[in-house]
């Protein structure tokens, strides 16, 4: 079988660190969840600007890439795979325009619109699906998160507990067939008994693409913020665990764990189900909040320039989706090169 790997990635984010007081200091700040675990709040998070689009942040997340292989090499690729965690415009995804911004004439390009926070694994799977399958030899994926500096900063939602949470940015990743940092294999699971658990509300009752003044907000009740702390305690876990089993090795044999960031509490209990040290599952939650899909390339890349991934790692991306519809897991044998010094971003 050809061997794929992911080969480097790259992340944006926007603007200046937001702080949490932006929330907690305006007026009607309240909410019966606000000491729920899902809502403890970070202490920063990066906006969009006004205007600045999910397909703005691709190009500027790519940069780094080009840089580091050449333009010649990016602008190739023959498959681009795209996740917006909100689309800027309807029926449209943003594959295209990243397609026309950067200059690639791709093969295969694909809007991925499943998976939420777990987008990243899920689109590995499918970059590593094609090029094994089909005579496409590199992929560009990309997750672009710009829902924070959006639909959370609403005059309405912004007092309720859900909104200082998200953060913004984008993380990519370039994905070729070659033995550079080796993909394993991959775990991954769509529950489809889950599905449309996780749900945006108005107040008013009406559809979001109906008239009207009720603000767009996510559906959080007590009882839906329990579900979802139960299955996304369990399902990271477990897939991670499916992985190793697969791979023949321990959990305590994985070298730097890379998930999404959805809350310290879900952080902590992953790390301790499978019995890792903080020192090998980075985050970036408390300098970014939860950047939904995002947060695994963002928070890898901020790894790999902190110097906390070392030639030859073992090093496992997981995370669940929405109310607990998708989970996956993916595992990398980070190859030598891989971890060179990068600036500051």
């Amino acid at each position: 079988m050809t061997t794929v790997s992911l080969t480097d990635v790259a992340g944006y984010l926007p603007g200046e660190p937001v702080p949490a007081e932006f929330y907690t200091e305006y007026p009607g700040a309240q909410d019966r969840l606000r000491d729920s675990p899902m809502f403890r709040i970070p202490p920063l998070r990066h906006h969009v600007a006004v205007g600045e689009t999910n397909v703005d942040m691709v190009e500027r997340a790519v940069a780094p890439l080009i840089e580091r292989h050449g333009a010649d090499e990016i602008r190739a690729v023959d498959v681009l795979l795209m996740h917006s965690q909100l689309p800027d415009t309807p029926f449209v995804g943003a594959g295209t325009e990243v397609a026309r911004r950067l200059g690639l004439k791709p093969q295969w390009l694909i809007d991925v619109a499943n998976a939420g926070c777990a987008s990243f694994v899920h689109m590995l799977e499918l970059a590593r699906q094609i090029l094994t399958t089909t005579d496409a030899r590199t992929a560009l994926i990309c997750n672009a998160q710009s829902a924070a500096g959006q639909l959370f900063t609403q005059s309405d939602v912004r007092r309720l507990a859900q909104a200082a949470i998200p953060g913004d940015g984008c993380g990519v990743g370039y994905v070729t067939t070659s033995g550079s940092s080796p993909v394993l294999d991959l775990v991954t699971r769509h529950i489809a008994e889950h599905g449309g658990d996780m749900t945006a509300v108005l107040d008013d009752g009406r559809r979001y693409w109906e008239p009207g003044e009720s603000q767009l907000r996510i559906g959080f009740t007590e009882a839906a913020v329990a579900t979802v702390l139960e299955r996304g305690n369990r399902l990271v876990p477990a897939v991670v665990t499916d992985l190793c089993r697969r791979l023949g090795i321990s959990t305590g044999e994985i070298d730097l764990l890379v998930t999404n960031q959805p809350n310290r509490t879900f952080l902590r209990n992953w790390r301790e189900t499978l019995r890792l040290p903080p020192h090998r599952h980075p985050d970036t939650f408390d300098s970014c909040g939860n950047l939904f899909g995002a947060a695994i390339p963002i928070t890898l890349d901020h790894a790999i320039r902190a110097g906390r991934v070392k030639d030859g790692d073992l090093v496992v991306l997981g995370g669940f989706a929405h109310a607990g519809d998708y989970a996956g897991a993916a595992a990398i044998r980070w190859g030598p090169g891989r971890t060179a010094p990068r600036p500051s971003t």
